[in-house]
């Protein structure tokens, strides 16, 4: 019987089976998860809406070279009174006068409006940056999220197995005390361990709880149960397996490098913007005038006029404000470039770190595949040893121990390579939903 609890045990905890609260049919692997989260993420949709909102600029900055057409209409009501030398005497006069002017301008010469046009396209290419960068980190909050509650239910399996065995060991050093063949020690040594594993289980199913909540606030729903790595699945490592070029990629392909590129270039433009303060501005200028209603006895009933001209304006002095504005945006230009700069070593530093997190990972992963050889044969042993009389029942529960912690140990190393991998791409700007699936492929359905 002990023999059938401990295979039934370490089962469930290669296979992550976790406690298979949920049913069956409600399990879900990674890329159904990762679905309701790019519908149901809040800061995804944030950054869907900011996307959109910044494709507008482009069009706000073109407005500034394209013509300004203005119709102005007014009606004025208007009662007059003349007072005439004699003997003319008073004239009372009462009409309504009716104006209409239409003008348009058209940019011939605005150094301003072409540069912020071309801030216009830097800031759309500035939203995209931003947009893709929200993806791709929606893709590693879902995996490390999803692969968390596996490690929690990973976690509580291990707890359990422990507890059973050493509930097993404190049932028999009970047993021996009460035939004499064992001393109080052994019983109450037992009894704090399995007290020890029942506070540790409580706190496991808390980490549960709160590993679930976290992929809940993700996806927007409460999760069921989540397919698990399949039993002995081989990791494949980075390619190019060099890390150079995963740096080389991260300085230019990393799309918060990119997004400080483009804050730089729009930073460049506004100091052209605010130099053109000091520039002639040149424009066609067109209008046409209806006025209609006069004062009666005269001989007019209404006038129109159509002008047509170009308008030149020269600034002569603004009290220093534009000079200071020029240096404002030059200062904060430098202060672009400096966050671009800092922005690449980050990017260069987090593929670093990723790429060491995935080639000790797979480090680990053979280690502990070593590890569970050697404990499943050291608990083989210890219970042969055991049946013969040559061990006791605290070498065989040891044994137990050793072998739950390499599994768990095992389970967790292969996660945290496998978030490591995707991390790395998406240091490199590489990453992609078919990098998503590739993972769950490797999961158990």
């Amino acid at each position: 019987m002990r023999k059938n609890i401990l295979s039934n045990l370490i089962a469930g905890l290669l296979l992550g089976t976790g406690l298979m609260t949920q049913s069956a049919w409600a399990v879900s692997d990674l890329i159904e998860i990762y679905r309701e989260a790019a519908s149901n993420d809040a800061q995804f949709a944030s950054a869907r809406a900011s996307l959109l909102a910044g494709q507008e600029k482009s069009s706000q900055g073109l407005s500034g070279l394209l013509p300004q057409v203005n119709l102005l209409g007014t009606a004025t009501k208007v009662n007059s009174e003349i007072t005439q030398l004699p003997p003319l005497g008073t004239i009372n006069s009462h009409y309504t006068s009716k104006v209409l002017n239409l003008t348009l301008s058209q940019p011939l010469f605005r150094w301003s409006n072409f540069q912020q046009y071309q801030q216009g396209k830097l800031s759309v290419a500035l939203s995209e940056a931003q947009y893709a960068q929200a993806q791709l980190d929606l893709i590693t909050r879902v995996a490390q999220a999803y692969f968390n509650v596996l490690a929690a239910e990973d976690n509580i399996n291990y707890i359990v197995a422990n507890k059973a065995a050493i509930s097993e060991q404190l049932a028999s050093a009970k047993r021996n005390f009460q035939v004499g063949t064992s001393t109080i020690t052994d019983t109450n040594e037992a009894q704090a361990g399995y007290d020890l594993a029942v506070a540790q289980e409580i706190q496991a199913r808390s980490n549960l709880d709160i590993a679930r909540a976290a992929l809940e606030q993700i996806i927007g729903k409460t999760p069921g149960a989540l397919a698990p790595l399949k039993p002995g699945v081989a990791l494949n490592g980075p390619e190019p397996t060099q890390m150079e070029p995963w740096v080389a990629s991260a300085e230019t392909q990393n799309y918060s490098v990119a997004q400080f590129q483009a804050s730089y270039e729009i930073a460049k433009r506004q100091v052209e913007v605010n130099r053109a303060g000091h520039y002639p501005t040149l424009d066609l200028v067109a209008s046409r005038n209806l006025n209609k209603g006069f004062a009666p006895n005269t001989l007019t009933d209404s006038t129109t006029s159509t002008n047509v001209g170009v308008q030149l304006s020269v600034p002569i002095y603004s009290g220093g404000f534009t000079s200071s504005k020029v240096r404002e945006a030059i200062a904060l230009r430098d202060k672009a470039e400096s966050d671009l700069e800092f922005t690449k070593r980050t990017a260069a530093q987090s593929a670093r770190q990723a790429y060491f997190g995935v080639t000790s990972g797979l480090a680990q992963v053979k280690a502990y595949e070593a590890a569970e050889v050697s404990s499943r044969s050291a608990l083989d042993s210890n219970k042969l040893g055991y049946q013969v009389g040559v061990r006791i029942n605290i070498d065989v529960l040891n044994a137990e121990q050793q072998l739950y912690s390499t599994l768990k140990n095992l389970a967790q190393a292969r996660y945290d390579t496998i978030v490591n991998g995707l991390k790395l791409k998406s240091a490199a700007g590489t990453l992609k939903e078919e990098d998503l699936q590739a993972v769950n492929a490797l999961l158990q359905r």
